[in-house]
């Protein structure tokens, strides 16, 4: 048991809610009870307990982790896209903690990835078959939402991603990398982190029409009640209904839930299995646990591992997950549930 983790009790034994709340509270992780009070329990934000976890934050030990190693041009000493180690993927990873708004080492790190991004060696690379343009757009996507969070939303090269993924995006909604010229349909893959970069840019703006684009985002992903197949009602993919954190480019329905939740909020009833499955993956103990996993294990476990896509943090594979967890308590709240 994590020190100062008291499990609340009710008439009927431990109350799992609660128990998890406690849980998250008692995390060595500042940015872990900053999210908690303020998305999970609604504490407010003149609360001293908040206060005191925002505070904390630069010194929570994945963040110290994430940050670690950074160089005076704002990277890592490798390409920024280089999974997991890049600039790209640990911004991800930091402004989904709460990377406060204007940090000077998240603005350097961003501006790699803007210089990355807006390079020519990159958009020479970018192709249209048949009308459509077939583009990786969750590097564009994972940009355009960690420079909004970030403050960068009126930097025009943070707008020129904005723009290029409306240009882009599909008739159905989504976006696609796919090159066979008789591909028609958006990847899931690489349509939800568009989704996420469209709305943090209108919230940052006002744009009226990167909220229109994210919503027929979120259409694509409704229609699919998030992991059926639109025709026959058949599962597209078993792995897409297990918990993974975190996701980066991947996809599954929590983390589905989670960016439509902040796209168009989780009241339509086609996102009510998608929150049952969740809701059904909880632990006696109030909490959720990782089933699967899209990342290596840390350098540090793994020191002959050269491979690309060994993780700066190990965020937990075994016993209960932080993130998930947090995630979790997230939708079903959002969505007016009582887990």
């Amino acid at each position: 048991m994590r020190k100062g983790y008291v499990v609340r009790t009710g008439l009927h034994g431990v109350d799992p809610e609660a128990a998890a709340e406690d849980w998250l509270l008692a995390s060595k992780e500042p940015a872990v009870r900053w999210l908690t009070l303020t998305e999970v329990i609604e504490r407010s934000p003149r609360s001293a307990a908040v206060r005191v976890a925002r505070a904390a934050w630069a010194k929570g030990p994945w963040v110290v982790r994430l940050l670690s190693g950074q160089r005076a041009n704002g990277g890592f000493g490798v390409h920024p896209y280089q999974k997991w180690t890049g600039a790209h993927w640990r911004l991800v990873s930091l402004v989904e903690l709460g990377m406060p708004e204007g940090h000077p080492r998240g603005v350097s790190a961003a501006g790699q990835v803007l210089r990355w991004l807006g390079g020519e060696s990159h958009l020479v690379g970018i192709r249209t078959i048949r009308g459509r343009v077939r583009r990786c757009a969750s590097q564009e996507g994972n940009a355009l939402a960690v420079c909004s969070r970030l403050g960068l939303a009126e930097d025009p090269r943070v707008a020129a991603l904005a723009a290029s993924l409306q240009e882009w995006q599909w008739p159905d909604g989504g976006w696609n990398c796919d090159k066979v010229a008789a591909a028609r349909h958006s990847s899931f893959y690489e349509s939800l982190a568009p989704l996420w970069g469209l709305v943090e840019y209108h919230h940052a703006t006002g744009d009226s029409a990167a909220q229109s684009a994210a919503r027929r985002a979120a259409g694509l992903f409704l229609r699919h009640r998030l992991f059926r197949h639109e025709t026959n009602g058949a599962v597209i993919d078993p792995e897409w209904l297990r918990l993974h954190y975190p996701l980066y480019w991947h996809y599954d329905v929590l983390q589905g839930l989670v960016l439509l939740g902040r796209a168009v909020g989780l009241g339509d009833r086609r996102l009510a299995e998608a929150l049952r499955i969740v809701a059904s993956k909880r632990q006696p103990d109030g909490r959720w646990r990782a089933e699967g996993w899209y990342w290596g294990l840390t350098r540090a476990r793994r020191p002959k591992i050269r491979a690309s896509d060994v993780d700066v943090v190990n965020w937990g594979r075994g016993g209960p997950n932080t993130m998930i967890t947090l995630n979790a308590l997230r939708v079903l709240r959002g969505a007016g549930r009582s887990a």
